[in-house]
């Protein structure tokens, strides 16, 4: 199955949510006295799209764009640019429910393009990756996942199971390493998570490992606590090599919607995040969050999550997200 398709089979419930609410737009009666738009030379060699449903965009079938967009969890900014975007050069003209999905792809693919890039990769051996994100995000598995796909690339990975105060974390990243052959390096519970990496950091230059993925605890309720942790594992790592982390990645559940937009403010605060994932596509109808936080922070978006399996996380393809998103075909 290609990752398109699995993306669209798996993103149904928000491609279901935008893809019906286009529909019911449409179909609302369209005003009397609209000039009709003939069909073009392919539409007419076709004949697609030619009796499908059609309504006159004017300033009330725009505002209902809007608050569609809204809905899908897009941020009211996005939303409202969007909207007048998709409305310019097609105000007063009749258009279909296939002709405003492709418009509306079209648009999250401009928005998402800038930042859709893979996680960059150093020459520096270790390449050193601190892993944030609030607890039940996704983040020990996502760890996992990566874990597993750069040492099927045929790297050398080391991980960190940072998040000591989680024994569930600790005991989920061990399941990862032995079914990819990673060593996992753990502390008992409760054990300082910088002291932790900085062990970590000496191993993975032991053994000339070139990536080092370092977890960490995700404990929003003391933010100071937080901060000084996070802090702490950076000055110590950075006794082994100056310039680590290399990486700061932040990962997202995306069924917290517009929650997401808050944790991006908060870890941009709390570490230097240089690139965000997303998990849990899957299961929610409010995968537009995705489209706000890129126009929002411009943060590179490398990797999407569909699911529980290695294959499941995948690099961001800004066109294919898009189409699946709007529940378009190939």
């Amino acid at each position: 199955m290609s990752f398109f398709k699995k993306l669209k089979d798996r993103m149904f419930r928000s491609s279901d949510k935008i893809g019906a609410s286009l529909d019911a737009l449409i179909e609302e009666a369209p005003a009397a006295g609209a000039e009709v738009a003939k069909p073009g030379l392919l539409g007419r060699i076709i004949g697609r799209e030619a009796d499908e449903p059609r309504r006159v965009m004017d300033d009330a079938m725009l505002e209902n764009l809007e608050e569609l967009l809204i809905q899908a969890d897009m941020g009211v900014d996005t939303a409202l640019r969007v909207a007048a975007n998709i409305a310019e050069g097609r105000m007063g003209r009749r258009i279909s429910t296939t002709e405003l999905k492709r418009a509306l792809a079209d648009e999250v693919a401009r928005i998402m393009a800038p930042v859709a890039r893979p996680m960059p990769l150093y020459p520096k051996r270790p390449q050193v990756v601190l892993v944030v994100g609030v607890n039940g995000s996704g983040k020990t598995t996502t760890i996992g996942k990566l874990a597993s796909q750069f040492r099927a690339a045929g790297k050398q990975v080391v991980i960190a199971a940072g998040d000591t105060f989680r024994a569930a974390a600790v005991e989920q990243l061990q399941v990862w390493g032995q079914r990819a052959g990673v060593p996992v390096l753990t502390a008992p519970e409760g054990s300082d998570p910088a002291s932790l990496a900085f062990d970590a950091m000496t191993r993975a230059q032991e053994t000339g490992a070139d990536l080092l993925l370092i977890d960490t605890a995700g404990r929003l309720q003391n933010r100071a606590d937080l901060m000084e942790e996070l802090a702490k594992i950076v000055r110590v790592i950075r006794k082994k090599d100056e310039t680590a982390p290399h990486n700061t990645l932040l990962v997202l559940d995306a069924t917290t919607g517009q929650n997401a937009v808050n944790q991006v403010e908060t870890f941009r605060k709390l570490a230097d995040v240089s690139g965000l994932i997303m998990t849990k596509l899957d299961g929610t109808a409010k995968g537009g969050v995705l489209v706000s936080l890129a126009d929002k922070f411009g943060l590179p978006i490398h990797a999407i999550g569909l699911g529980e399996q290695i294959d499941d996380l995948a690099p961001f393809d800004p066109e294919d997200f898009a189409r699946a998103l709007v529940g378009l075909g190939d």
